[in-house]
């Protein structure tokens, strides 16, 4: 990593589970033995497995971070941390070898029976089948959108449909289970943006399809269920209506944040998809599979995106692939926490000014579920100190930022 690939202004400090009070303490404390819990209850996992995941449980908050025992790939990052608990390390870094202790506690890379086995796999079905009414609502206005082409409309619908997709956090709230947020229509979705750069997005990609660019757009995607649906939906327009002639997803090599997607659950959703009654669906399913066969739609992967590092300390490898990209859509919150580093910013910090290490243009779509947060105009912060007490954590705020478009 070099210098001129880190961001140009002071680096404050990362969030510590350590700071008691904090949403970062109450999730190492609380929120993070409650998923373990829920993975014991929804897996039948044998006596063994059991046992292990009920000593990571019972490890937190003040147990000591330990290598793993399943691989040595992270020595890098827990050596850095001898005898410290779990509060004390970034919580970025915290958060991301729970659930990858959730992974060697539950046998995930091992030879046995629960090899490959996703713990979170319950939650993503739910978080798929209960959603089925928006999803066809949804592939039925895709349809409409598609027989009038590319323009500005339908890209502004669809990129805050992909906004608010990312309110389905599982690691947040369960599928099936009450109390997770949602706006009732569309006056109440655009209440709740904080930032909108969506114009600025649409001049960007319609000035390469008009100048017949090959143009590649790199999703880096977040959860699976809904928030997957909006992204091939998306993803599905910008193909059909040749705003683009590629579209990549970059997706987690293994389980990871409850709901952050795989590579199988895009194909498992694109096959669900495929196999409802509704014809829009079908027909959505249809043309995505098409996409996949002709190489215009590709799934990849890459180990930095399980890892606990920040968006400057991305490898040489996968940056030289994204410098090719025409845009880069980012996902979601933990995405979000990756490209700012998970560091107190002031909030008024410059957006660009932060991200300007990446190799590309870039937007991002983000529900915030999380204290990182820029890009705030002088007296934004306030307004909504006064109006929503928890509104930097509660899901029902969002974000449409972009840089370099």
């Amino acid at each position: 990593m070099t210098e001129a690939n880190k961001p140009n202004l002071p680096l404050p400090a990362p969030l510590r589970g350590a700071e008691l009070g904090s949403f970062a303490h109450n999730t190492i404390a609380v929120r993070l033995p409650d998923i373990a819990r829920r993975v014991l209850a929804e897996n039948e996992f044998p006596p063994d497995v059991a046992h292990d995941l009920e000593r990571l449980i019972a490890e937190l908050p003040n147990g000591r971070i330990r290598p793993l025992t399943d691989t040595a790939d992270w020595d890098e990052y827990t050596n850095v941390y001898p005898n410290h608990n779990w509060l004390e390390p970034p919580w970025f870094f915290a958060e991301t070898y729970f659930y990858r202790r959730v992974l060697e506690a539950t046998g995930y890379f091992s030879a046995g029976p629960t090899m490959n086995v996703d713990p979170f796999a319950r939650q993503k079905r739910r978080g798929l089948t209960a959603t089925m009414d928006s999803s066809r609502a949804l592939a039925a206005n895709l349809n409409d959108w598609l027989a009038e082409g590319w323009h500005e409309a339908a890209f502004r619908r669809l990129l805050a449909v992909d906004l608010w997709g990312n309110q389905a956090d599982l690691s947040m709230w369960p599928a099936g289970e009450a109390g997770n947020p949602n706006h009732a229509d569309q006056r109440a979705q655009q209440e709740h943006v904080l930032a909108d750069e969506t114009t600025a997005v649409f001049h960007h990609l319609t000035t390469r399809r008009q100048g017949h660019a090959t143009t590649r757009l790199d999703f880096i995607i977040d959860n699976a269920g809904f928030e997957l649906v909006c992204d091939l939906c998306l993803a599905d327009y910008l193909l059909s209506s040749k705003a683009c002639e590629t579209v990549r997803f970059h997706l987690k090599n293994h389980p990871t944040f409850v709901s952050d997607a795989l590579i199988r659950d895009v194909e498992a959703t694109i096959s669900f998809l495929a196999g409802d009654a509704d014809e829009p669906v079908q027909a959505l399913a249809g043309r995505l599979a098409g996409y996949r066969e002709n190489g215009r739609f590709q799934l990849h992967t890459h180990p930095y995106w399980t890892s606990p590092r920040p968006g400057w300390e991305m490898p040489d490898d996968l940056r030289a692939e994204l410098r090719s990209a025409t845009l880069i859509i980012s996902k979601g919150d933990a995405n979000y926490r990756r490209l700012l580093g998970d560091r107190h910013w002031p909030y008024h910090t410059p957006f660009a000014q932060v991200v300007s290490y990446l190799p590309a243009p870039l937007v991002t779509l983000r529900t915030l579920k999380s204290n990182v947060l820029v890009g705030l105009a002088p007296g934004q912060e306030v307004m909504l100190n006064q109006k929503d007490p928890n509104w930097l954590t509660n899901g029902r705020w969002g974000l449409i930022q972009s840089a370099g478009v």
